[in-house]
């Protein structure tokens, strides 16, 4: 069992409008059967970690019920324990409401914790990782910090908004900037973080005391010269859900086998909450193809290239091209979505052709009419 208590943390900038209306962005729904907080999650119970505390800005109630206990994450409850913390301080203004403000309001539970270690993880980052090889490549090194991150190519398009890394031989990271989509080439950083325990509480502590608006990747970068921060390559996929396009667009790219089995593994579970239902069906007039489809669903119509999600209804003459449709959808006789992500409750019951782009989705909200 790895000696770390595993974090899973939120940042200020991850907000997508309309998707966070109802939710936290932590339980978005992602190709079908996971949400978002499920990579992380596993891959800390799969890493030997069963100590996790996870942190949410708002709007906790749909990640509590689908996180429950944490049983379904393989978290034996007498040897671990899985927290839901909320920032509980009276927070007037939006721009006090940050993670370190949050780890302050929770200090005790962070002060309880008996692990040596902590490592540090947002939801919204999708890749696969054994924290445990992490864990020694950081004790090893003798670093104060250990931060991963993945070198890419398309910076100018995705990633937008995170942050970058600076690296020199052999891997000391020198400097952190915010990616503004200039480049193709960046050290992408995955806003993970290995740590001491006691170099985490001060870091906390310090920023609290330097600045209140300071969050942990600020304190970071402020100690940077003073500290010796190490960076650790990831090198299978790893994707960025911080915006609209990026949702719609790694949805639909790991619709290919050849892509997501760089991702998944059956060696390496994703966990999630299960839903015991039945197959989907699909009558004679369905034509489905290049797409992932979860249970419980009534196939009439075509599909092409999509990801639908449980218990969706896509009726005679309908057709799907590059779509995202969420659980509990119907879309009725006729409708042409070609780039359209569709949330769940959804209701496209009236001949109609909506047509996005894959640079401009167009957004369909939750229990919407049309």
């Amino acid at each position: 069992m790895a000696n770390a208590l595993g974090i899973v943390s939120y940042d200020d900038f991850i907000e997508i409008p309309g998707m966070n209306d109802s939710r936290s962005m932590p339980s978005v729904s992602f190709l079908g059967r996971y949400r978002l907080i499920d990579f992380v999650l596993s891959n800390f119970t799969n890493s030997g970690i069963s100590s996790i505390q996870v942190y949410l800005k708002y709007r906790p109630r749909s990640v509590i019920e689908h996180v429950g206990t944490g049983r379904h994450y393989n978290i034996n409850s007498k040897s671990g324990k899985l927290r839901i913390l909320t920032g509980e301080t009276n927070v007037h203004n939006e721009i006090y409401h940050h993670d370190i403000s949050a780890y302050i309001a929770n200090m005790q539970f962070i002060d309880e914790a008996h692990q040596d270690y902590v490592i540090i993880a947002p939801s919204y980052m999708i890749y696969r990782i054994n924290f445990e090889e992490v864990l020694e490549t950081h004790i090893e090194s003798k670093a104060d910090i250990t931060m991963l991150y993945k070198t890419v190519d398309n910076a100018d398009t995705a990633f937008a908004r995170v942050a970058t890394l600076s690296i020199e031989k052999p891997r000391k990271v020198v400097s952190i900037d915010t990616n503004q989509g200039k480049f193709k080439n960046r050290h992408i950083s995955l806003s993970t973080y290995i740590m001491s325990r006691e170099n985490f509480l001060t870091l906390v502590h310090l920023a609290n005391e330097t600045s209140s608006l300071f969050t942990l990747r600020d304190i970071i970068r402020d100690q940077l010269p003073m500290m010796n921060v190490q960076g650790y390559p990831v090198k299978g996929y790893v994707a960025c859900i911080n915006t609209l396009e990026e949702y719609h667009r790694v949805s639909l790219e790991l619709t290919d086998y050849a892509v997501s089995k760089h991702l998944f593994d059956p060696s390496w579970a994703i966990y999630t909450r299960t839903n015991d239902s039945c197959p989907t069906r699909y009558t004679d007039t369905a034509d489905v193809t290049s797409s992932v489809i979860a249970n419980n669903c009534l196939i009439e119509g075509t599909i092409k290239h999509s990801v639908i999600g449980r218990d969706v209804v896509i009726q005679k003459g309908a057709l799907i091209e590059d779509c995202v449709i969420m659980a509990n959808t119907t879309i009725g006789e006729n409708v042409h979505l070609k780039n359209v992500v569709v949330d769940k409750f959804a209701r496209i019951n009236h001949k109609v052709e909506l047509i996005g782009s894959p640079n401009k989705i167009v957004y369909v909200k939750r229990k919407d009419k049309i």
